[in-house]
């Protein structure tokens, strides 16, 4: 399936109704909906977006907009937002029948709305999940070609690493790197290059396996780190590619200081423990693959 041609794509079942809804509730985006093809091989990658929201619901419309080129469904998981925010969220979830709306009764954190997020993917049956920020800060431009690379590369995680302009925050540069380093400390794995960075393809079965493992991660300001690093101790091989991130002087951070960097600490603690215990794990793996 070629990623030019995701305007067209095959949903059945749940997704169809879901779309369909959408579809009849906003004409103002066109998308049309085809049986999937007798010749299997063109449905084996069906990737979906999962947008986890909180306080971005004034960024989101532009989000939608931006994404609708890629032809493929979006889901958005409202994580437990005031009513201005769950007003805003809806009206963006209804500039595009490609979007999915799930509301989730609290605010839980990153990390657990984007899971909440991936197992609707799942029960939807999609092979990938595209997670991007619904802030706006990420290079939209840039995503049909992560599209291309994880269709050619369906068993890999393809992971965006900033490019900065200028309105990047020295502090958040520099501090960033640290992160960097410690994440190929903890997994021994040198094809890590940014961990901070939500801009990133995963194959489906990666993320259900890490559910159904009950691994501990990390569900706020930890989660982009703490997810990527179980993923290379399971094995999964990376692929980085860069895109564009903007920060713009208006823009909303959910980082709360004392709360956050408590959290972030102990994380980080954790995976050092983490990779204590898979020492043996790692020395094998590196004496197979020579």
């Amino acid at each position: 399936m070629n990623i030019e041609s995701f305007s067209t794509i095959a949903l059945s079942g749940n997704m169809a109704a879901s779309v369909n809804t959408a579809a009849s509730a906003n004409t103002a985006y066109s998308f049309k909906i085809n049986m999937p093809s007798k010749d299997t091989s063109l449905c084996n990658f069906k990737p979906c977006f999962v947008i986890p929201v909180y306080n971005h619901g004034a960024a989101l419309a532009s989000v939608v907009q931006n994404l609708c080129y890629c032809g493929i469904p979006m889901i958005l998981v409202d994580d437990g937002n005031d009513s201005k925010n769950r007003e805003l969220i809806l009206s963006a979830s209804k500039l595009s029948p490609l979007c999915i709306l799930l509301p989730l009764k609290k605010n839980s954190g990153k990390g657990k709305a984007f899971f909440a997020g991936v197992k609707k993917a799942l029960s939807l049956g999609f092979t990938h999940v595209f997670q991007i920020d619904a802030d706006g800060q990420h290079d939209s431009s840039r995503c049909a070609f992560f599209l291309k690379e994880a269709e050619a590369n369906p068993e890999k995680i393809i992971c965006g690493y900033p490019e900065y302009d200028e309105s990047v925050p020295l502090k958040r540069k520099n501090g960033r790197e640290i992160s960097n380093r410690w994440a190929r400390f903890v997994t021994w794995d040198s094809s890590i290059k940014d961990v901070l960075c939500g801009y990133r393809v995963y194959p489906s079965k990666a993320l259900q396996k890490l559910i159904k493992s009950h691994a501990h991660i990390n569900a706020r300001m930890g989660f982009d780190t703490d997810i990527l690093v179980h993923l290379s101790w399971a094995g999964w091989g990376i692929l980085n590619y860069g895109v564009r991130v903007t920060y713009p002087q208006d823009g909303i951070s959910n980082f709360r200081m004392v709360r956050d960097n408590i959290a972030i600490s102990l994380t980080y603690t954790r995976l050092c423990i983490g990779m204590i215990v898979r020492i043996p794990k790692f020395l094998l793996r590196r004496i197979f693959r020579g």
